[in-house]
């Protein structure tokens, strides 16, 4: 085991923690994750983590996941800690880990906002308001087809939202080709399968209010808004952003209506897209008028883009797909640490 690298996750229990010890317990360049729950949580009894053979249990799925604690992470030489971790949780524990020497990359939406106005979504109460600014000012967007040259560097790293992902994927080539007339206004209609609303059951989300339905919520006001503004450099009154819950485990399917300033090409948008993420492994663009589907990304790491544009050559619609556990959450993560420690990013994900 010499020289591999020395991994935690707190959070390990959570949709999006099982699938991120799944991809730690095969990735080649570590050790064997250690897991970990918040002392308020129960568990005294290995937790069912859905993987098989993560080297903390007995090869049938079970896993012990300790109770937190900065010691064990010392006694165990952990150097990278994932948080899978609510909100205020990681608002609370980063600076902390950072001032040990830890690197972090956090799934949480707790570092991802540079804006104060769009970082009053979550309602954070800083004990150092100060030591927090900076933090804010210092952690990395983790959106590697964006920002790989400075999650390299990175000593916090905060793993994007799985809607924002797939808008901000969606628009990014077009927004930096300056073709879209955002004074006529951005929308984007995304739906998302019930695992993104996290595994703490509510009254939305049980079985019986999910199947046979379809429902918007959190509408103008969803946490993921600000982080679409910010990374796409949109004002917020270029943007209607409203998601919708599907009655499937997984996936989210984003469809993006956008103006264009100029009559446009269809060889022209699909230059666009094809020359931004040309290189980009977990990027599939799709041709021309060929629009992708949940089912051809879930279970990947994959965001799969296409679009149709209009005959007039001024209106134009993107369709954004991608699993939100994987390149929405656990799978984006690896990415991110592949990244940071200057590994391939396709490592452990494929």
């Amino acid at each position: 085991m010499d020289g591999k690298l020395k991994t935690a996750v707190l959070g390990a229990s959570g949709y999006s923690g099982m699938e991120l010890v799944r991809l730690l317990g095969r990735h080649a360049r570590l050790e064997k994750p250690l897991l970990l729950r918040r002392s308020a949580e129960t568990g005294e009894q290995p937790a069912f983590l859905g993987v098989s053979g993560n080297g903390h249990g007995n090869g049938n799925g079970h896993a012990t996941v300790a109770a937190f604690s900065w010691d064990a992470l010392q006694a165990h030489g952990v150097e990278l800690l994932f948080l899978a971790t609510p909100h205020g949780v990681s608002r609370e524990l980063v600076p902390e880990a950072l001032a040990r020497g830890l690197r972090v990359v956090d799934l949480s939406g707790a570092w991802r906002l540079k804006q104060a106005e769009n970082r009053a979504v979550y309602g954070f109460s800083d004990a150092d308001a100060a030591a927090a600014a900076k933090l804010d000012a210092s952690a990395v967007y983790g959106l590697p087809e964006l920002n790989a040259a400075s999650i390299a560097g990175a000593a916090l790293v905060a793993n994007p939202g799985c809607y924002a992902t797939s808008v901000i994927l969606g628009l990014a080539p077009l927004v930096a080709a300056g073709v879209i007339d955002a004074e006529r206004g951005i929308i984007s209609d995304s739906k998302s399968g019930v695992s993104g609303a996290g595994k703490e059951p509510t009254a939305r989300t049980h079985f019986v209010s999910v199947a046979d339905n379809f429902s918007a919520y959190s509408v103008f006001g969803h946490r993921h808004t600000g982080e679409i503004l910010e990374q796409l450099r949109l004002d917020a009154g270029h943007l209607i952003f409203t998601p919708h819950l599907l009655p499937i485990p997984r996936g989210i399917l984003s469809t993006i209506y956008v103006n264009l300033k100029r009559e446009t090409r269809a060889e022209e948008i699909q230059s666009c897209f094809g020359d931004f993420y040309g290189g980009k492994r977990w990027v599939r663009v799709y041709p021309p008028a060929t629009l992708p589907e949940i089912q051809f990304s879930v279970h990947t790491n994959y965001c799969d883009v296409g679009f149709t544009l209009a005959r007039d050559g001024r209106r134009l619609i993107v369709v954004s797909c991608l699993d939100n556990l994987l390149k929405g959450a656990a799978g984006q993560a690896v990415q991110n640490m592949n990244l940071m420690y200057g590994w391939n990013e396709s490592e452990g994900i494929e």
